[in-house]
């Protein structure tokens, strides 16, 4: 993985992979969630861009529940803690 002129991590083949999930949560100033069999996997995206459109449109389907909420989880860096391109 390398960085490019901002900073930003940019990996060999343009994928750096993200997670979008989320659901209805006990408490908002938690992360718990009410109903783990109601999580909503949105899915697997190959860059940050593509994880925000879908997290934006999931967001705003749901504006109407308080108690909704949709996450990014940054996959390439749990797979790649240390940003040195080795992984597990």
């Amino acid at each position: 993985m390398t960085s490019d002129d901002n900073n930003k991590p940019v990996e060999k083949d343009g994928q750096l992979l993200h997670l979008v999930f989320g659901g209805e949560l006990n408490d908002l100033q938690g992360v718990t969630f009410r109903d783990l069999d109601k999580v909503d996997i949105v899915g697997l995206f190959p860059n940050y861009q593509s994880a925000h459109q879908a997290w934006k449109a999931k967001a705003q389907q749901t504006v109407d529940n308080a108690n909704m909420r949709y996450f990014i989880v940054h996959l390439h860096k749990v797979l790649d803690p240390d940003g040195d391109g080795i992984y597990g």
